[in-house]
C-alpha cells in the first residue's frame, strides 16, 4: 500500500512531466509559428521580385522562360518547408516517446516492486500465482517492446519513403524547369 507521502511525491511527478511536456509543445507550437513567418515574408519578397521580373517581360519567350525558372525554386521551397515541418513534428514527438518510455519504465519498476511486496506477504502455497502473475507481465511487457519497436520501423520506413518522395518531386522539378525554355523556343 502506498503512504500519504509517496503518493504525493508520485502526484508530484505526474504534475512536472505533465508540466514539462506542455512546455515541450508550446516550444514547438512556436518554432511551427516562426517557421510560417520566415515563409509568408520570403513569399511576399519572392512575388514582389518575381512581378517585377514579369512586368520587365518583352515577349513570350521570354514569358515563358522566366515561368520555367520560376518553378524549380518554387519546388525547392517546398520542399525545404515540408523538410522543416517533418524535422519539428520528429523532434517534438521524440521528445514526448522519451517522456513517454521514462514513465513507463518507472511504471514497470513500481509493478515489479508491488508484485514483490505482494509476494513476501503471500500465504504458503501461493509460489505459482505469484510465477504466473510475473510471467504475465513479463509478456505484457515484451508484447510492449514489440509494439514499441515495429512503430519505429514504420517511422523509419515513412521517413524513407518521405525522402525518396522529396527526391523525385525535385527531379520532376528540375526536368520540368530544363524543359520549358526548350518548349518555348519551338513555339516562337
Amino acid at each position: 500500500m502506498l503512504t500519504p507521502e509517496q503518493m504525493m511525491a508520485a502526484q508530484k511527478a505526474n504534475v512536472d512531466t505533465l508540466l514539462g511536456l506542455t512546455h515541450k509543445a508550446f516550444e514547438g507550437v512556436q518554432k511551427l509559428v516562426e517557421l510560417n513567418m520566415q515563409l509568408a515574408r520570403a513569399a511576399m519578397s519572392d512575388t514582389a521580385d518575381q512581378a517585377k521580373a514579369v512586368m520587365s517581360v518583352k515577349d513570350a519567350q521570354e514569358l515563358l522562360a522566366l515561368q520555367a525558372g520560376l518553378l524549380q525554386p518554387a519546388a525547392e521551397k517546398a520542399a525545404a518547408y515540408q523538410r522543416s515541418l517533418y524535422e519539428l513534428a520528429q523532434s517534438t514527438n521524440a521528445e514526448w516517446v522519451k517522456v513517454a518510455e521514462a514513465q513507463m519504465a518507472k511504471a514497470q519498476q513500481n509493478l515489479h516492486a508491488m508484485i514483490d511486496t505482494a509476494a513476501k506477504g503471500a500465504p504458503a502455497g501461493t509460489e505459482n500465482a505469484v510465477a504466473l502473475v510475473k510471467s504475465a507481465v513479463s509478456a505484457a511487457n515484451n508484447a510492449f517492446e514489440t509494439v514499441h519497436k515495429a512503430a519505429k520501423q514504420a517511422a523509419d520506413i515513412t521517413e524513407a519513403n518521405l525522402q525518396a518522395m522529396a527526391g523525385t518531386a525535385m527531379a520532376a522539378s528540375n526536368a520540368a524547369s530544363k524543359a520549358a525554355p526548350k518548349n518555348a523556343r519551338k513555339g516562337a
